[in-house]
């Protein structure tokens, strides 16, 4: 926040966001409980309108606007943002003083236009100037301050109809305008940022260009399934953000200022939450906390449907601030609503870090541009779904219940169609829930390009631990035996281990299981490997195989000139309860307790044909003693 390299950003972004809804919030006011003056719309629809009017840009102008974003430098491009911001907020202005209703509606979509624009140039510049490790705290920031400016936003919004009387529009105009103006400022000092692809030819046809763009964000399979998440959310999202309005008007009987309320709780959630995630993720982009996110979402949405059945009755005028909070229920109403809103950041923030840390870097933009009309076609599918359900007889208490068991369902679906996301969470939740997890030298292990990692094998957990270490996925050689394991067996399965066994067991499966690891390396990516060959029974170290140069032989004779080795030491586990020490592993619950520590240390990669089994495996000895001592 002192650096130019950020701080000018989150400013442009925190603005424009507070505009957008002391705007938003002010119109959808006076459309809601002063219908008939300002163009009449059902009042329970309203909000609907609005959101569906804002975000149909994204669909329309998303393709365009991601390519102007990888072609032009970034710092003048956002500053001329701006100033269109200012020119629509004159226009707004002109309709807020006329009591023009129509101008207002059209202002909305130049505003959702503005906002299209300023997207794919937003997200594509923090990978430009944070750190890989820097890119989850910057995402979680830019979530937590877009939240925290809605709040703000909101809140000025509900005061200046509210507290100004016949002439809370006018003040509006006024402000809106200000808001622009101190936007353009804060742009003033974005540092120059060069284009990804100056040489790009934009193509103008948005369809054609949005069918291309849907096609860049589809050739790596996390990205694409990243913006799949992120565009369930901004789904699941929409349902809650345009129902605060006519929750508060219909189902709890308050004014204005609780609808204020209802939104400030949800901001403050998503912002604890955004900020969470560089805690909970150890600085780095851990999707593991996707679907303990969405466990979260369901299970207070749900909750919310019971709150709201269960909220006290209503007095015949509408209730304040103070009337709702003293109303039975009304508390359980606003923390449901708030964590909620908490676990809908702890999933969002990993997925966009997710999809800038893997998108090619000179189409940036552009995918965060087919996220965004991904994320459009959501929004709107899930405002014509509430139109309909709520039209078709459907409270909104019941709306939300929908929500949430859909949202169940599309996690299960996800989760068993990417099994990535969900080891990660099986990987996050026992380094965080079982054992008091300390990653060293992390950056040992390679970001990009193939790379094998050889670990002790303490237990059965070690290679869900690796994960949890790993920025990246790996694929593990792991004996052919603990698949036959019931919880285990179908976990390894589902990361797509690879099971090797002695040529005494399973003749000609070692051979296979080398060839299909050499592979994974061949592809880009990262294998694990126990040289030990099994689980230790005694906690000391066994001999080390020479499995992994077979391996790294595979791998040259496809073509790789080097692969490094990184060098792993798991200390702590022994003794656990995943390991054998007294007997038999899992078979004493309380063996160690819970939350004991355990540390995964990494050592600086060596070429793998240059280190012998023996070398390897003394190294490792050292690592260990060392931790040991240093406990």
């Amino acid at each position: 926040m002192r650096q130019r390299r950020f701080a000018p950003l989150f400013w442009v972004q925190f603005l424009g966001a507070a505009n957008d809804n002391v705007f938003k919030f002010s119109l959808t006011l006076l459309a809601t409980y002063s219908a008939a003056q300002w163009g009449g719309l059902d009042p329970a629809l309203a909000g609907f309108v609005i959101g569906a009017l804002f975000i149909a840009p994204y669909v329309l102008f998303s393709a365009t606007s991601g390519q102007i974003a990888d072609k032009f430098e970034k710092g003048a491009f956002i500053r001329r943002i701006k100033e269109v911001e200012i020119l629509i907020m004159m226009l707004a202005a002109y309709g807020f003083f006329t009591q023009h209703a129509t101008v207002l509606y059209v202002c909305v979509f130049l505003m959702g236009l503005h906002s299209t624009v300023f997207g794919p140039v937003k997200y594509s510049y923090l990978p430009q100037h944070l750190s890989h490790e820097e890119l989850v705290g910057g995402n979680g920031m830019i979530e937590m301050g877009t939240f925290v400016s809605i709040l703000a936003g909101t809140i000025l919004g509900g005061v200046l109809i509210n507290q100004f009387g016949e002439t809370g529009p006018k003040v509006t105009a006024l402000v809106v305008i200000v808001l622009a103006v101190a936007g353009r400022v804060a742009a003033h000092f974005i540092p120059n940022s060069p284009a990804s692809d100056p040489n790009l030819k934009i193509n103008w046809n948005p369809f054609t260009e949005t069918w291309a763009n849907l096609k860049i964000g589809a050739r790596d399979r996390a990205v694409f399934n990243g913006m799949l998440g992120i565009s369930w959310l901004w789904f699941f999202g929409t349902i809650f953000l345009t129902s605060f309005t006519p929750l508060a008007r219909n189902v709890l009987g308050a004014n204005e200022a609780v609808v204020t309320l209802l939104l400030a709780t949800f901001s403050v959630g998503i912002g604890i939450g955004s900020m969470l995630c560089e805690r909970l993720s150890g600085r780095m982009i851990e999707i593991g906390l996707v679907p303990f996110g969405s466990i979260g979402m369901s299970v207070f949405a749900i909750d919310l449907y019971f709150a709201c059945e269960a909220y006290g009755p209503a007095g015949a005028a509408p209730l304040g601030v103070m009337g709702f909070l003293a109303t039975a229920g009304a508390w359980r109403v606003l923390i449901d609503l708030g964590l909620l809103a908490l676990f809908g950041g702890l999933y969002s923030v990993p997925l966009y870090a997710l999809i800038q840390q893997r998108s090619d870097k000179t189409h940036t933009a552009r995918i965060i541009a087919a996220n965004n009309i991904l994320n459009a076609v959501f929004m709107i599918v899930a405002s014509l779904m509430a139109g309909v359900l709520l039209k078709s007889g459907l409270s909104l208490p019941q709306l939300f219940l929908v929500t949430g068991i859909l949202n169940a369902l599309v996690a299960i679906y996800i989760y068993t169609l990417v099994p990535e996301f969900l080891l990660r969470f099986c990987a996050w939740l026992l380094s965080h829930a079982m054992y008091r997890l300390k990653i060293r030298n992390r950056d040992a292990i390679p970001i990009e390009g193939p790379a094998i990692l050889a670990c002790n094998h303490v237990s059965f957990v070690d290679a869900l631990l690796v994960m949890a270490a790993s920025p990246r996925p790996v694929v593990f050689l792991m004996d052919h035996s603990i698949f036959k394991t019931p919880l285990l067996g179908w976990l390894f399965r589902t990361a797509k281990a690879i099971p090797i066994a002695p040529k005494s067991e399973q003749p000609g499966l070692a051979a296979q299981a080398y060839a299909q690891a050499a592979a994974v390396l061949a592809d880009g990516g990262v294998i694990g490997i126990f040289p030990e060959g099994g689980i230790t029974r005694d906690g000391e170290l066994q001999a080390f195989r020479p499995g992994y140069l077979r391996v790294d032989e595979q791998a040259r004779a496809l073509g790789l000139a080097q692969v490094p080795l990184v060098p792993v030491a798991l200390e702590g586990l022994w003794g656990s309860f995943f390991s054998r020490k007294g007997g038999g592993a899992m078979s004493k619950p309380f063996r160690r307790g819970f939350w004991s520590p355990v540390q995964v240390i990494c050592a600086d990669p060596v070429a793998a044909q240059a280190t012998t089994p023996e070398a390897l495996q003394s190294q490792i000895t050292s690592m260990l003693t060392s931790a040991g001592s240093a406990k």
